[in-house]
């Protein structure tokens, strides 16, 4: 059967990945190789928009441990081109040909920009060029593969418009050039972390991590917050607003109904639900794991998947950038 189309996606470096991370993009990335041909990209230009100069030196740990997590989940390198973006060079100068042509009133404009300059408690006088200029960069990461494609949340359509915008503008001023990147909404679940009121983050520490010992994931599943309303091991629960009853659905799907009638019957009380949910994730990630191992014990499988990558990626790219310099006059 005929691919669809071309995917592109990446994720900032940040180390390995947790549970979220996983049911919400790994897992859907490794679906989408059936159906398309797709370029995975740890993005570590990006991450320098918000990264402080004394974390630099944990750049390059992180994009291993997190490409290991991609390799083990079941992206394919051989069906799918994995890199590292600052490995293709080839972006930064499309991004510096696209912000010629990209009105700074858009970028200001992008509802993610002003929060995430909320959170870092920046000013007008500190906000960083890079920081600003974000979705062109995310543009050129996507339209310098041709990428017709894009799996996003709710959450990251405006940036992606914006992308269409730009491609728009380019095609209408230079000739059709790059395809117009459709999103594909994904049905990423919200998953709340262990205090069961935030999203999943490492940042928050209320994460599970997808590479801990069985141990570690049972200690920290048994900190999982649950229904804050039932105070006695007699008092019935009420699973849908519980955290580890939703995980239990993704973890342990065969068992979620037994454990939902047992919450709401008083029959299991929360500290053996978690306890039961930590056995459930283990079993489920136990070849996940497994596989980690293998590439942590041979790093040079690691080295040679990240090389190929940003060969094959490189051979795209080259051919974008001659095509765009000869649109723009520059050839």
């Amino acid at each position: 059967m005929p691919l669809k189309g071309r995917v592109f996606s990446g994720m900032r470096p940040t180390g390995r990945l947790h549970l979220g991370n996983y049911l919400g993009a790994l897992q859907n990335w490794v679906e989408l190789q059936k159906d398309y041909q797709c370029i995975y990209c740890a993005v570590d230009v990006h991450a320098l928009t918000t990264m402080k100069p004394q974390e630099k030196a944990e750049l390059k740990p992180n994009i291993r441990e997190m490409v290991i997590d991609w390799l083990a989940a079941g992206v394919d390198p051989q069906q799918s081109i994995v890199f590292v973006q600052s490995h293709v060079p080839e972006v930064m100068v499309l991004n510096t040909l696209l912000s010629m042509i990209t009105p700074l009133g858009w970028l200001l404009r992008v509802p993610t920009f002003k929060e995430k300059v909320r959170q870092m408690e920046e000013t007008e006088e500190t906000v960083s060029y890079g920081l600003v200029g974000y979705p062109v960069l995310m543009t050129a990461d996507i339209i310098l593969y041709k990428a017709d494609t894009v799996p996003v949340g709710e959450d990251q359509l405006p940036h992606l418009e914006l992308a269409r915008e730009i491609v728009r503008r380019f095609n209408f001023w230079y000739g059709e050039t790059f395809p117009e990147p459709q999103g594909k909404l994904t049905e990423a679940p919200l998953i709340l972390g262990l205090d069961g009121k935030q999203k999943m983050s490492k940042s928050l520490d209320n994460h599970v991590e997808l590479a801990a010992s069985p141990d570690e994931t049972r200690k920290r599943t048994l900190t999982a917050f649950t229904d804050p309303q039932r105070l006695r091991r007699s008092d019935p629960g009420r699973p849908w607003v519980c955290n580890v009853y939703t995980l239990h659905k993704y973890f342990n799907p065969a068992g979620a109904q037994v454990v939902y009638d047992e919450c709401t019957t008083a029959r299991r009380g929360c500290v053996d639900c978690k306890g039961h949910l930590a056995q459930a994730v283990n079993t489920y990630l136990a070849p996940f794991r497994e596989c980690r191992r293998e590439y942590e014990a041979n790093p040079s499988l690691v080295d040679a998947v990240l090389a190929d990558g940003a060969h094959r990626a490189a051979a795209i790219a080259r051919e974008t950038i001659r095509e765009v310099k000869e649109r723009m006059g520059l050839l």
